[in-house]
């Protein structure tokens, strides 16, 4: 006989699931997927703004290597040529994750609601993607500058040596 009940404990809180099939279904209905419109919106006009904002930095390391060539300017083009290609991929799996909540409303508003159900899944699957490499960025981008801190630091702290 299959266990229609499960109990588990977490740091002292009873967590309890029924796994029966009657009690396992979720009422999705057309504005469920209509609620990550803003969402997905307001997260794709940041991706397109950290974009252009290091697109602005590249050109400016550009013009700055052009004028006096430096090895370390190639390594901070080279950093921000990764987290150009994560952003593009963030913004990827965001339009993706779009698309499918728009086809989710389209088989929900046809009456498909199991097809619209895994296709709103789908797009929650997707849009946790594109958040991940958006963290993913986010570390690279707290490395950078990191780097350039400690740079910073070390060159202060070589000044003051020449001083005494």
């Amino acid at each position: 006989m299959r266990e229609t009940c499960r109990k588990s404990q977490v740091k002292g809180i009873v967590l309890t699931w029924d796994l029966r099939p009657e009690t396992a279904f979720m009422e999705l209905n057309l504005t469920t997927p209509a609620v990550l419109f803003p969402a997905i919106s307001l997260l794709m006009l940041a991706y397109t703004n950290r974009y252009l904002s290091l697109a602005s930095r590249v050109r400016s390391l550009y013009d700055q290597y052009k004028t006096r060539p430096d090895t370390g300017l190639l390594g901070q083009i080279a950093s921000l040529r990764r987290r150009i290609n994560l952003i593009k991929n963030m913004q990827l799996y965001g339009v993706l994750s779009f698309l499918f909540c728009v086809a989710s409303i389209l088989t929900l508003f046809e009456g498909w609601t199991a097809l619209g159900t895994w296709i709103f899944v789908a797009s929650l699957v997707l849009m946790m993607v594109s958040l991940v490499l958006s963290t993913l960025e986010i570390q690279q981008s707290v490395d950078a500058l990191n780097l350039q801190l400690q740079d910073l630091e070390d060159g202060a702290e070589s000044r003051e040596t020449f001083k005494c």
